[in-house]
C-alpha cells in the first residue's frame, strides 16, 4: 500500500528512480526483466557476398549483429523459428556495400590513411535500410537505422570491399546479450547514515572527507563547525570512517530495506522511460500467468 515510484534525474539515454516499499525479489525481477526479456531489433543473419577485407566473415558479422539498431521492435513480430525467409512484419533488412580506393589527388608524400584512400574506415553510417515488401507504405515515416552512425565496423584499403545483406530481427536478451536493450541497469539500497552524537570542528571536518561530495556539510552554529548528513543517497559506502578511531564510534551505517535506487541507461534504441515501462507491463503480464495457474489447479 505505501509503495511508490519517484523519477530522480531523467536524460537521454539515462534514467534514475526510486522504488520504495517493494520486496527485494521484486526489484531484482525487474532488473533482471529489463535487462532480458525486453524485446529489441538486431541483426540476426547476415548474407556475405563479398568480403575481401582483414576481418573474417564470421567476425564481421559478429560485430554487426552487436549494432544497436533504432527501430521500434513493438512495430514487428517474432520470427517463426526455422524461417529463412523474413516477412515485413517480422525482419528488417539493411544493406552496407562499400568498396575502398586510392585518392588521386592525395599528395605524394603523404602517409596519412584518410588523405591516401576513400572509404578506408567502414562506419555503421553505411548500413541502409532496404525495405522488405511493403515496408515502406507500412512505416512510410520510419527512419530505420543504427543508433550511432560512428561505430567502427572495419578497416579498409585499396581494392578491398565488404558487401552484405543483414536481417534484423525481434529477440531477447535470455536469447543473446545483442538484445539486451539497456547498457546497464542496476539498483542499490538506499544509505541510511545516523550522526550518533554531535561532531564538531576539527572532527567534522575529517568525517566530511570520509564520505563522498555533498553527502557531508558542515554548518556554522555559534562559532562552531557542526557536521550534519546533506544527502545520504551520494553516499557509496566507501566505510572509510571506520579507519579513524575517533569517529567510528560515532557515525551509524544503514541501509533502507525496502527502498530501491534504480539506474537505467539505454543503448538508444529505446528512451529508458519506455523501457520501464515495457519492463513492468512484462512483470504484470508474469503475475497474471502466475494467478491463472493457481486458479485452473483444482483445490483439495
Amino acid at each position: 500500500q505505501a509503495f511508490r515510484v519517484d523519477i530522480i534525474r531523467e536524460e537521454e539515454g539515462a534514467l534514475e528512480f526510486d522504488m520504495v516499499g517493494i520486496d527485494a525479489a521484486i526489484a531484482n525481477a525487474f532488473r533482471r526483466i529489463l535487462l532480458a526479456e525486453v524485446p529489441t531489433m538486431a541483426v540476426e543473419k547476415v548474407f556475405v557476398y563479398n568480403n575481401t577485407s582483414i576481418v573474417q566473415d564470421e567476425i564481421l558479422a559478429h560485430r554487426l549483429g552487436l549494432i544497436p539498431i533504432r527501430a521500434d521492435p513493438r512495430l514487428f513480430e517474432y520470427r517463426n523459428q526455422g524461417d529463412e525467409e523474413g516477412t515485413e512484419i517480422d525482419t528488417l533488412q539493411f544493406q552496407l556495400k562499400i568498396k575502398c580506393s586510392r585518392n588521386p589527388q592525395a599528395a605524394k608524400e603523404s602517409s596519412d590513411p584518410n588523405e591516401l584512400y576513400f572509404n578506408h574506415k567502414v562506419y555503421s553510417k553505411h548500413m541502409t535500410w532496404v525495405p522488405l515488401g511493403n515496408q515502406t507504405d507500412l512505416f512510410p515515416e520510419a527512419d530505420f537505422r543504427p543508433v550511432h552512425d560512428d561505430i567502427l565496423i572495419a578497416l579498409l584499403r585499396p581494392g578491398q570491399e565488404i558487401d552484405v545483406l543483414m536481417h534484423c530481427v525481434k529477440g531477447i536478451g535470455k536469447d543473446h546479450a545483442k538484445f539486451s536493450p539497456v547498457a546497464t541497469a542496476s539498483y542499490r539500497l538506499l544509505p541510511d547514515i545516523t550522526l550518533l552524537q554531535p561532531i564538531e570542528d576539527e572532527a567534522a571536518e575529517m568525517l566530511q572527507k570520509c564520505f563522498s561530495p555533498g553527502v557531508i556539510e558542515i554548518q556554522n552554529i555559534k562559532g562552531k563547525k557542526v557536521a550534519r548528513v546533506a544527502n545520504a543517497r551520494l553516499d557509496t559506502f566507501s566505510r572509510e570512517v571506520f579507519r579513524h578511531e575517533g569517529l567510528k564510534n560515532l557515525v551509524r551505517l544503514a541501509r533502507v530495506r525496502n527502498h530501491y535506487i534504480f539506474s537505467v541507461e539505454s543503448t538508444g534504441i529505446l528512451p529508458p522511460d519506455v523501457l520501464v515501462s515495457e519492463a513492468i507491463k512484462i512483470l504484470m503480464g508474469k503475475c497474471q500467468r502466475f494467478l491463472n495457474e493457481l486458479d485452473s489447479v483444482p483445490m483439495e
